[in-house]
């Protein structure tokens, strides 16, 4: 498939994959992005994950004949983006290693082999001459390894992205890019948004026709709508008004208090209310939800004294991707010493920006007249502006 004129994807798509970093399910497979640059000198723009090494070295060999790549340009270290470096190395030996200081640090605890004599260091906006075109490299640490960079083409205005402006599944298609790329985002690079805003501020210089990660489509229209959805992100604002209510129940009775309450909020005209059983969904759904609404109601059981496992993976995967900045409510169930409000509490509370919404409702056991009060209240108050 050809990018531009010069530029060529000899990418491979993983159909079987079913966990990505074995823990994000991939009901769609992924992709594993690498490109080719043919001119008088030819890159080789990063390798894939070794499921997909003899696929992608085929594809590469296929592309370049009888000529022989100059360079491997490693953006990411990561396995799923370096299991194919070796296999390169030995059919074309000669073939040098374009990385920065960090990246070369990193190499050897990924191959065995000595290859500091192939090594081509370079710094942050260092040119490397290709003939017609010239790439230039940009640091983008911890976005979201240490040795990450990207690169930009300047004859083809192409921006090689890394793992930025990823997305999980095969399909090309750009229609529904939000949904994959955003759950991808806040649960691989999310806790990094700080680092991610440094990088989108660097970018902003350089005139990007074409944006090239490593997994997911190429981006080649309308690439505001993709950048300004990267800045919402990474600056951790709301995508959209919205409320989510992530419930863990356990045997079902927490479950019909956030059904009634997810019914009143409709009823009462918010347009976005999803109800999620937190002990059933994808873990990295929910924290997709989370990030792209602005309000979040927690409904869970009690458990021997703390807090239903299920809501307490959930809140910790919350704090490790940096969740901040959003209204919460708390319900909790209990039937003879209700403790899951303070456990969740003591979860939210280093969290910066959280306002909590109404005061804790208790339930005990089942949900009663009182407690349909309790929530009528809180639909209130999560509704007001």
């Amino acid at each position: 498939m050809k990018i531009t004129d010069d530029i060529l994807y000899v990418g491979v798509a993983d159909n079987d994959l079913d966990l990505f970093e074995n823990q994000y399910p991939l009901p769609n497979g992924m992709l594993y992005n690498s490109y080719v640059i043919m001119d008088e000198k030819i890159v080789v723009m990063d390798t894939v994950d070794k499921r997909a090494v003899d696929e992608w070295l085929d594809n590469v060999k296929n592309i370049l004949g009888d000529r022989k790549p100059d360079y491997l340009v490693i953006h990411h270290l990561e396995p799923d983006h370096s299991a194919g470096i070796l296999k390169l190395h030995n059919e074309y030996p000669d073939m040098r290693l374009v990385g920065n200081q960090k990246t070369f640090s990193m190499l050897p605890q990924f191959i065995s082999e000595d290859l500091s004599r192939l090594y081509v260091t370079v710094d942050e906006n260092e040119p490397l001459v290709l003939g017609s075109h010239s790439l230039s490299f940009i640091k983008a640490p911890m976005v979201h390894w240490p040795e990450v960079m990207v690169s930009y083409d300047h004859k083809d205005k192409v921006l090689f992205s890394a793992d930025a402006f990823g997305k999980f599944g095969v399909e090309t298609d750009t229609e529904d890019w939000a949904c994959e790329a955003r759950r991808y985002y806040f649960n691989i690079v999310g806790k990094y948004g700080a680092m991610v805003q440094t990088l989108l501020k660097k970018a902003a210089a350089l005139d990007i026709d074409i944006i090239c990660p490593l997994h997911g489509p190429i981006l080649k229209e309308d690439l505001t709508y993709y950048i300004n959805l990267y800045d919402i992100w990474s600056r951790y604002e709301p995508e959209d008004k919205g409320i989510l209510i992530a419930c863990a129940s356990i045997h079902g009775n927490t479950y019909t208090a956030a059904q009634y309450l997810a019914d009143r909020l409709k009823a009462m005209g918010e347009e976005n209310v999803v109800l999620t059983d937190v002990c059933r969904a994808d873990v990295a759904e929910v924290v997709e939800d989370a990030f792209r609404y602005d309000r979040m109601v927690l409904m869970a059981s009690s458990y021997d004294a703390g807090l239903f496992p299920p809501m307490e993976s959930l809140l910790h995967h919350l704090a490790a991707k940096k969740y901040c900045n959003r209204k919460v409510a708390i319900v909790q169930n209990g039937s003879w010493a209700p403790s899951a409000a303070k456990c969740m509490q003591a979860i939210l509370e280093p969290m910066q920006g959280i306002e909590y919404v109404g005061d804790v409702i208790t339930i005990r056991t089942t949900m009663n007249e009182a407690n349909k009060g309790e929530l009528d209240s809180l639909a209130n108050a999560l509704t007001t502006e």
